[in-house]
């Protein structure tokens, strides 16, 4: 009983939709009515800002560590890694939101903060070559799970093989409209770190 309530506490932490709720504090606005119509970080930077889109970066990662950290917390026996999974599946089909989230990419990492902090800082520093180099938030996305998958491999952790597997195939899965649009050439670049305006 017990364990079943933290898989459904640590869904529901996940379900907190970060890009809603700071979109309405900071701009009085949806952010599911603009952009993209997602309620991830990258939707949030370009719809309400950087400082606003910063904000709901670091909350989605924090919904994910603090449900990593939930087992802990409440002393039941529980992998953190598990736990971590429900509060990505939250974050992705929000039952506050009407099951229409974010991409998983920063409450993934979050989880992985809890459990393994050095994979975590080198996640951010491929994602920020990635993102210098090529210019695709998306797709930087999709090569830093490719990326963690393989580190994951080398840690001989077959549970986080398996969770990093499967956040990753999450992860792509729910980039297959960029992917598409990478493709066709129409996926909007950022401009910030090429000095545009």
């Amino acid at each position: 009983m017990l364990i079943a309530l933290l898989f459904i506490l640590a869904y529901l932490l996940g379900s907190i939709p970060s890009g809603l709720i700071v979109g309405k504090a900071a701009k009085g606005i949806d952010i599911r009515e603009h952009g993209s119509g997602n309620l991830g970080a990258t939707n949030a930077f370009r719809t309400l800002g950087v400082k606003a889109g910063s904000i709901v970066v670091a909350a989605d990662i924090l919904k994910g560590t603090l449900a990593a950290f939930l087992p802990a917390i409440l002393h039941i026996g529980v992998h953190p890694l598990l736990a971590g999974v429900a509060a990505v599946i939250g974050h992705m089909f929000p039952v506050f939101a009407k099951f229409k989230g974010g991409k998983a990419v920063a409450t993934s990492g979050g989880v992985l903060l809890c459990y393994q902090p050095l994979l975590f800082l080198t996640m951010v520093a491929v994602f920020f070559l990635f993102l210098y180099i090529t210019k695709y938030v998306s797709l930087s996305s999709i090569l830093t799970g490719l990326y963690t998958t393989v580190y994951s491999l080398f840690t001989k952790d077959l549970l986080l093989v398996a969770v990093v597997a499967f956040l990753t195939a999450f992860v792509v899965y729910r980039h297959r409209t960029n992917i598409k649009r990478i493709i066709d050439k129409t996926e909007p670049k950022i401009k910030w770190m090429s000095g545009k305006r």
